[in-house]
């Protein structure tokens, strides 16, 4: 015996096989009157015609002997002991996992055998009358098994439905042709793996895709695993942040399952999306593993027929969306599951693993799958290769930020944050709300989550801000700020791209933002808010009722919004008072006092500007009560002109776009401001 004991089981088998096949041949020769013909099979004599007329189909089946039933007896006793021994014999594994009796392993053994024996192709050639068809025909499969055509049962094996065909170990072509007359063949996949080849199909290789490890608890789908075998079907709806393929896998590799995992948007790439998904069943089944395929939705929304396809594979599946379940996907009912994002525990050991133990709050702020980690992790070590250095954090909190989609940037601008704490100049008490803001943001998977402070009714997870004050008070740049403080880039709503002429059109574009918002780790700004999120008033008319519908839908959409959000406002009046209910902080930004003026100055100008002697800060932030916006202008308009002039920035130049600020805002130029520099503005 070989040391492929599998191998000499099957082949013991085949050869029975071909045994049977060598003794119909002999019998056909002697009944058959030119058996002896060269051109026999290309033509019909009148003899042949005769014999054919007066042969009934019992008399050319292949009965079994008592020497091959002996035979076989003796193969499967041999089979016995080695499975006793520990051995796995795949032709029995095949049995056992497609649940196949004896006469459908003997058809399948019939087909097989043209594919390991090529005399057998001439055997078969010649028992079909036609020196061209070199694989068993449904006919001569059921003779050479022994069966009549005119069994029902018999029949049904070989047909669509059945576990042979649906199963994909048989093929049938010639579709077109009587049925007894229709070709049989072995898929070449089944062939290899039934020889020892364990590569799994070519077929599915390019959807295949790796799942990441996560500390997550399966125990309830494994529960249902075990009790539900081979035809388990479970859905995991996947929420932003979650681990629901770690999840699949896990489940499955508890009750002792091989795991497999299909990338359905790769299969809708595919030249046949539907045979593609059989094979990726039929390996499962080859490989004693389950299924996990996803994402769902792509394939609903594209090709929704193949999810019937998907659900009616006969081994474990577990599916994966980021939607509940449809009933009308499916006839098949799946059990449900939803996949909550990681806990702050769970990512840092995510996050660790993945980095080879770099470990840092920062990117704790990033609400990613561990595939998601992985691939921030593996473009943190690229960055970090071509700037030469050694990971570190602020690369793993850049790799973060490249797993964002681009699918929000078509209705909002990204801003990477470039400042800081430092750089906001703001009252204490205004730094104090924005830093509470950011602790909101920051803890609340842990106080939500782990503590189960998160409210019903269907609330989100999501934490929003209202910023409301004068043009130029720093609400914007306190919005980037926070973001920074987070590691998250800003995205800035471009009103354009959402308010729509059409009713219903501006409530279908904020459903994309607020899913799109859902689906990143960035904080989201509504600039001039009042323009959205304004009060609603007494219906006149029906474009009243229509911006009342607006708002309401606003309302309803941000009770359920998972994401981070800032509303900046110059009105705050003009906010629908049932908005406070709903934001977590409203934060008033009043216009700067002389002394955070002076400081305002001196950040917008900074330390590269060349500053000419007489430059007076103090009497800029003394006499001009503007915000830091205004200032902000000011600055560039000087560094512009003195930049033309080629000198140092001084006060005569400062005090010109003073002036134009002045007149830009619609502001009276008064001498009692500009005092000494008035004659230089008055000219």
């Amino acid at each position: 015996m070989s040391a492929d004991v599998s191998l000499d089981y099957l082949r013991g088998r085949l050869d029975l096989v071909v045994a049977r096949i060598e003794r119909a041949v002999g019998q056909r020769r002697k009944a058959d009157p030119n058996s002896e013909d060269p051109l026999r099979g290309l033509y019909l004599s009148d003899e042949q015609v005769m014999w054919l007329a007066d042969t009934r189909p019992e008399a050319r089946l292949t009965s079994w002997t008592d020497e091959e039933v002996a035979w076989l007896e003796d193969i499967e006793t041999e089979a016995d002991k080695a499975e006793a021994d520990g051995h796995v014999l795949r032709l029995r594994h095949v049995r056992d996992a497609f649940e196949l009796q004896s006469f459908e392993i003997d058809l399948l053994l019939v087909c097989l055998s043209p594919d390991v024996d090529r005399r057998v192709e001439q055997l078969f050639g010649y028992l079909n009358d036609d020196v061209s068809r070199r694989r068993p025909s449904i006919g001569l499969a059921l003779e050479l098994s022994g069966t009549s055509a005119l069994m029902a049962p018999a029949r049904a094996c070989l047909s669509p439905g059945s576990k042979l065909v649906d199963g994909g170990l048989l093929e049938i072509e010639g579709l077109e042709e009587p049925f007894l007359s229709r070709t049989l063949r072995v898929p070449d996949r089944v062939t290899a793996f039934l020889l020892g080849d364990l590569q799994p199909d070519a077929t599915v290789v390019p959807v295949w895709r790796t799942i990441e490890a996560a500390p997550v608890d399966a125990r309830d789908i494994s529960r249902l695993l075990w009790s539900s075998g081979g035809r388990s079907r479970v859905y995991i709806e996947e929420r932003a942040g979650s681990a629901a393929y770690a999840l699949a896998a896990s489940a499955l590799s508890e009750v002792g399952l091989a795991v497999l995992t299909m990338d359905l948007d790769l299969v809708l790439d595919q030249l046949s999306p539907q045979r593609v998904i059989e094979a990726a069943g039929r390996e499962a089944r080859l490989q004693g593993a389950g299924l996990v395929a996803g994402p769902i939705d792509t394939l609903v929304e594209r090709r929704p027929q193949l999810v019937r396809v998907l659900t009616g594979l006969a081994c474990p599946l577990l599916m994966i969306g980021r939607g509940r379940w449809d009933p009308t996907w499916s006839m098949e009912v799946p059990a449900q599951r939803v996949a909550e994002p990681l806990g702050p525990t769970e990512r840092s050991q995510v996050w660790r693993e993945s980095s080879g133990g770099i470990q840092d709050d920062a990117v704790l702020n990033f609400s990613l799958s561990p595939e998601g980690v992985s691939r921030a992790v593996l473009a943190a070590r690229l960055a970090a290769e071509m700037e030469g250095s050694i990971l570190t954090t602020a690369h793993l909190v850049a790799g973060a930020r490249t797993q964002n989609a681009a699918g929000l940037e078509r209705q909002a601008r990204r801003i990477e944050p470039s400042v800081g704490w430092d750089d906001l100049v703001v009252r204490p008490i205004v730094r104090a709300q924005l830093e509470e803001l950011t602790a909101r943001a920051a803890h609340r998977d842990t106080v939500l989550g782990q503590w189960g402070l998160r409210p019903g009714g269907g609330r989100g997870r999501g934490v929003t801000g209202l910023f409301a004050g004068e043009p130029g008070t720093g609400k914007t740049m306190a919005a980037e700020v926070v973001a920074g403080a987070l590691g998250l880039d800003l995205y800035a709503v471009d009103l354009s791209t959402v308010v729509d002429k059409y009713i219903g059109e501006t409530e279908k574009h904020l459903e994309r933002i607020f899913t799109e918002a859902e689906g990143i780790n960035g904080l989201i700004l509504f600039d001039e808010a009042d323009a959205l999120f304004g009060k609603r008033s007494e219906v006149s008319d029906a474009h009243d009722r229509h911006a009342n519908i607006e708002v309401a839908y606003l309302l309803q959409r941000m009770e359920r919004f998972d994401g981070l959000a800032v509303l900046a406002t110059n009105m705050r009046s003009n906010i629908d008072e049932a908005f406070a209910r709903r934001i977590d902080a409203i934060i008033e930004f009043p216009m700067p006092d002389m002394a955070e003026r002076r400081e305002l100055w001196e950040a917008c100008l900074g330390t590269r500007v060349p500053r000419g002697k007489d430059l007076d800060l103090d009497l800029c932030a003394r006499a001009f009560e503007i915000s830091g916006g205004n200032i902000r202008s000011i600055v560039i308009s000087a560094s512009y002109l003195a930049a033309s002039k080629s000198v140092s920035l001084g006060m005569e130049l400062m005090m010109r776009a003073i002036e134009r600020e002045y007149r830009k805002l619609g502001r009276l130029v008064l001498e009692r401001e500009f005092g000494v520099w008035w004659e230089v503005v008055h000219e």
